[in-house]
């Protein structure tokens, strides 16, 4: 059953270590936020996190799992040495499997490794516990696509007595600055501010259904993440509440918990 769900971002200027001090102070909401977030998350101390992150491997024509044994990875490649180590939930990803030929869901399963999208938000999610984990891609398929995805990863998580923790690991717009990574656009605010206020109101079809060039123009690595989560909240009572929003860095990082 899910017992916690949340929309987090992913920059690794967040963490101790590989942000500056002043860095980590220009985004003290994000940081607050996340620290909030990792405290409410002990409190159910979950068997098994789920996380969906737009940097796990991509495949245009399928959602890539991760079906190692052990889920590895660290931050090496941006100053920080400690490696992170999971225990996968093998007996989700054999149910996704399964379910997955049954409802015609397109799956490819791999070993990898787990990449900086998962791993910022479970700096601050796994201090203090250490749930098994199952990772996640999305892909380039439709929304309708990741919508059914989520429905059937929905069925498998209020079929399992486990407490389960979804995390949409996501950034929003890139381009809400000049000194953005992807440089200016007005639209980057347009898409945000459109964005948490659909959330916001529960309008899963407005998500769906957003302008496609929008969307393009905005530059945001975090909508399809999102659009998987709704997918398996779908028969939840889930209330969106925005814990933080900021761009310090001319990149949208929203801190958001669902359940």
């Amino acid at each position: 059953m899910i017992t916690f769900a949340a929309i987090t971002p992913h920059p690794p200027i967040i963490i101790p270590g590989i942000g500056q001090q002043e860095d980590l102070k220009k985004a003290e909401k994000t940081v607050e936020s996340m620290k909030k977030l990792g405290k409410n998350l002990e409190k159910i101390n979950p068997d098994t996190i789920l996380i969906i992150s737009p940097h796990a491997p991509l495949r245009p024509d399928c959602f890539v799992v991760n079906s190692a044994s052990k889920l590895k990875g660290s931050l090496v490649n941006f100053g920080l040495k400690d490696p992170f180590v999971f225990e996968n939930n093998l007996e989700i990803i054999e149910a996704m499997e399964k379910r997955g030929k049954i409802d015609k869901i397109s799956l490819c399963f791999s070993e990898e490794f787990l990449d900086h999208g998962a791993l910022v938000p479970l700096y601050y999610l796994t201090k203090k516990i250490k749930p098994r984990l199952v990772h996640l891609a999305f892909s380039l398929l439709n929304p309708a696509t990741h919508l059914e995805y989520g429905k059937m990863i929905g069925r498998i998580c209020a079929e399992s007595s486990e407490k389960i923790a979804v995390i949409a690991s996501g950034d929003l717009s890139h381009r809400l600055s000049p000194s953005a990574p992807a440089g200016y656009s007005p639209k980057g605010e347009i898409f945000d501010n459109l964005l948490k206020e659909l959330l916001s109101s529960k309008d899963t079809s407005g998500i769906f259904n957003l302008d496609k060039d929008l969307v393009e123009e905005a530059g945001e690595c975090g909508l399809r993440s999102i659009m998987i989560l709704l997918g398996i909240l779908e028969k939840q009572n889930y209330k969106f509440k925005l814990l933080s929003y900021e761009a310090p860095f001319g990149v949208g990082y929203m801190v958001a918990r669902l359940i």
